[in-house]
């Protein structure tokens, strides 16, 4: 059996053990199939926790953790929080459509969704006993917030596992969540240095106490997307489409762990979409078998995730952290804000919505423009995508970048240079459609991290070149439904 695809219990104690544990706690645990339709199957709930703080380790907040909650992340909405960015912002016909992650509660971002999925099947199990084991999060940042903040609703202990060099606002809401700072888990390097955690983790795992919970290689992560993130992205272009006259045409979004890639897969599946993969231009790994370091916070690279349906991949999309950095300052400084609206016509209810998007976010955005370009695409054309986070984040990050690339003077003129050069002038540049020998050129070079170096078996690994292995998975999830309603009746 693959860890982390458990359909059954394996360690009756410590099952026993959760079991009285969160009844302890007074924890319900939201079944997938709840979280995938909140509007048809949380509805009374949602109304019953709406006095929960949705930023507090308030165990009602598991209820929350979908694509449904409302700016307020207290109520339920029908269609889930997007933007649709118009074409004097993106330069394209194409309707570009942003989900927005920082709807979800706790760490304002959906990884508290990756999350969730990863710790099920280990703790439905007993694979993860919670009052034993620390659940250990590898992460470049929003994946172990998200595994700290389920964790602290379990009542069990974390350790948060991240690049040193992301985000204060990262080590600021860790430093609130997590009383011992021995529980942060600092590695070398930024962005780029995914092996170093992972490296990280094989010391952390030498103690029996300490359970892994890799996102990059945990199946749950890639189940719980596409059965949640999928139908919330198809719902949004439902609600878009009522005359009929919208064709969906991709999904595109950073690479990351690869977790959320999985709602392309339902969206192929249903609406027809290719799925073009987002990484950054300074770190070329899938589309060059390149290396290098880089600013997009949250995509992690220099490798390929076990979890990635690369066989399923259309498109490999390059994108520069200098235009993500440029366009965080034109989007949240006064300077840029004003250029967008007197020379662009931004209105300014989309001005707002700008500080919806994050670094990763925005990476997204010029990723869909470029998509849009390479197809040449028209009006009724749609391409959807995720805001993991909002720019709340990252504040600090754009004090750096406006520093660093304008000596802190960001005025109207240099607005309208970033915005000519890395949205105007956003190309077809460094985009590749995949072919079947391109898909396999980027699926074998995933063997030296998961085979060489994580110890995955050759068959384990062969298994993923084929649909029906990821079709499959799907199959999991009454599986886990089945255990979660057990489970709480216990």
């Amino acid at each position: 059996m693959i860890p982390g695809l458990e359909t059954a219990i394996t360690d009756q104690e410590s099952y026993d053990r959760n079991v009285e544990s969160l009844h302890r706690l007074g924890l319900v645990l939201p079944r997938i199939s709840d979280l995938a339709d909140p509007p048809k199957k949380l509805a009374g709930k949602m109304a019953q926790i709406a006095d929960a703080d949705p930023d507090a380790p308030d165990a009602r907040n598991l209820f929350r953790v979908h694509w449904h909650n409302g700016a307020d992340r207290r109520s339920l909405v029908s269609v889930p929080e997007h933007i649709v960015l118009p074409e004097a912002l993106t330069g394209v016909k194409a309707k570009i459509v942003v989900a927005l992650g920082n709807r979800f509660p706790m760490i304002n971002t959906h990884k508290v969704l990756a999350a969730y999925g990863c710790l099920i099947p280990r703790l439905m199990s007993g694979a993860f006993d919670a009052t034993r084991h620390r659940a250990v999060w590898p992460s470049t940042g929003n994946y172990c917030r998200g595994g700290v903040a389920i964790a602290t609703l379990l009542g069990c202990r974390s350790v948060a596992v991240l690049p040193e060099g992301m985000s204060r606002e990262r080590f600021d809401w860790l430093n609130r969540w997590l009383t011992d700072p021995n529980d942060i888990f600092r590695t070398p390097g930024t962005e780029s240095n995914v092996k170093e955690i992972y490296d990280a983790c094989h010391t952390l795992e030498k103690d029996p106490e300490n359970l892994i919970l890799n996102q990059f290689g945990e199946y749950g992560n890639y189940i719980i997307h596409r059965a949640v993130t999928g139908p919330a992205l198809q719902r949004i272009f439902d609600h878009l489409n009522t005359d009929g006259t919208q064709t969906a045409r991709a999904f595109v979004a950073a690479t990351g762990s690869a977790g959320t890639l999985a709602a392309g897969d339902h969206l192929k599946k249903v609406l027809g979409t290719q799925t073009g993969v987002i990484e950054a231009l300074e770190c070329p790994t899938l589309l060059y078998n390149g290396y290098g370091e880089h600013n997009i916070q949250g995509i992690g690279d220099k490798h390929v995730p076990l979890i990635h349906n690369v066989m399923g991949s259309d498109f490999v999309i390059g994108v520069s952290d200098a235009a993500c950095d440029n366009l965080n300052l034109v989007f949240n400084t006064g300077a840029g804000r004003a250029y967008l609206s007197q020379h662009r016509g931004v209105m300014q209810e989309q001005i707002a919505q700008l500080g919806d998007l994050g670094l990763s976010s925005i990476a997204n955005i010029i990723g869909a423009i470029k998509y849009a370009k390479f197809n040449d695409l028209g009006a009724d054309d749609v391409v959807l995508t995720v805001a993991t986070d909002g720019a709340d984040m990252y504040h600090t990050e754009m004090a750096i970048a406006e520093g660093r690339l304008c000596a802190g003077q960001f005025g109207e003129v240099q607005a309208a240079e970033a915005f000519g050069q890395h949205v105007l002038g956003a190309g077809i540049d460094h985009t590749q459609e995949l072919g079947r020998f391109d898909r396999e050129r980027v699926f074998n070079l995933a063997y030296y991290t998961w085979v060489e170096q994580q110890g995955i078996s050759l068959e384990d690994f062969e298994r993923r070149r084929n649909q029906s292995f990821w079709d499959g998975l799907l199959d999991l999830v009454p599986v886990w439904d089945d255990l979660i309603d057990q489970f709480n009746a216990a």
